[in-house]
């Protein structure tokens, strides 16, 4: 199966099908809860267990992956208050995409969300329905392996991802009726319900087709075509100035630099003195507070 080539469409069709297939992803899952007082940790371990099987086990498309193609991504919660089945802390996102024809591994989205609140029963089933909020717990998850499934299908064909980005919509919009934090826009302006926004609005298409031009025409051929990779990468970040000039505070532009400061710095490293000086300009205007590590660019040093 090559993302690049299922078609908008049939993804739609098939978005919410459950047939008998290779499931999507290969996520691992942490539960850390040491701040947590108390005897009784058996719970944390059926919990992690739990979602590790809700996660891997369940089929969130009618894609069929092949094992080695599954997407790589962790989960990590941190509890640091429990009462009775009530439960608080933070979770972390991680999403991570093999470039072809190399052996790295590049960074897609590395998120900490602080405010995840939720109730769990030791063995209770985690329920989870696309049409009705059942548990937050459940849709939470749900909530971010749809964004993984559209990153990493935007990355692999233009507006490829489109179809999971609007499924993690429609759980934010099944959550509004939900007291717990996240999922509503007077929350803060970095959560769940932003994040749908950001991914779902037209007034942030540039994104898209900048994780489209970044991966597949930028780091996918950088291992045959170093200079023709280098010079995708420089024009997809042209996509991110262009998101930042009009909407410098987007949520979802932020995480996209946070992922891939790194990388960028070290891709541009090498090049025409040029390309250094125009990545280095770029990505100092739109990650100002971040603005002197770019001069990295223009010494030729590596992270």
């Amino acid at each position: 199966m090559k993302r690049s080539f299922v078609s908008f469409i049939t993804v739609i069709c098939m978005l919410f099908a459950n047939i008998a297939a290779a499931q999507e992803l290969k996520c691992d899952i942490a539960i850390n809860s040491s701040q947590v007082s108390g005897s009784d940790k058996s719970v944390y371990e059926s919990m992690q267990t739990a979602l590790y099987e809700f996660i891997n086990n369940t089929k969130w498309t009618n894609i069929n992956f092949k094992t080695n193609e599954k997407i790589e991504c962790s989960i990590a919660i941190t509890i640091k208050e429990r009462t009775g089945s009530d439960y608080s802390g933070e979770i972390n996102m991680a999403l991570r995409r093999p470039c072809y024809k190399s052996s790295y591994t590049t960074p897609m989205l590395n998120y900490l969300d602080p405010k995840f609140s939720f109730s769990y029963t030791e063995g209770q089933p985690l329920d989870f329905s696309t049409n009705t909020h059942i548990s937050d717990l459940t849709s939470t998850i749900a909530f971010y392996v749809y964004m993984f499934l559209g990153i990493d299908f935007d990355s692999f064909s233009l507006n490829g991802g489109k179809p999971f980005f609007e499924a993690a919509e429609l759980i934010v919009n099944n959550a509004q009726g939900s007291s717990q934090p996240g999922w509503k826009s007077m929350d803060g302006n970095k959560n769940r319900y932003w994040l749908a926004e950001n991914a779902t609005s037209n007034s942030y298409a540039p994104l898209h087709q900048f994780l489209y031009e970044y991966h597949r025409l930028g780091l996918d051929v950088m291992s045959e075509k170093p200079e023709e990779g280098r010079a995708a990468i420089l024009r997809a970040i042209q996509q991110l100035q262009t998101v930042h000039s009009t909407y410098p505070t987007c949520f979802l532009l932020q995480l996209m630099i946070e992922a891939k400061r790194d990388e960028i710095i070290n891709v541009f490293s090498e090049g025409t003195q040029k390309e250094k000086t125009e990545a280095a300009n770029i990505m100092k205007q739109i990650d100002p507070s971040k603005s002197s590590r770019y001069d990295a660019i223009l010494q030729g040093g590596r992270q």
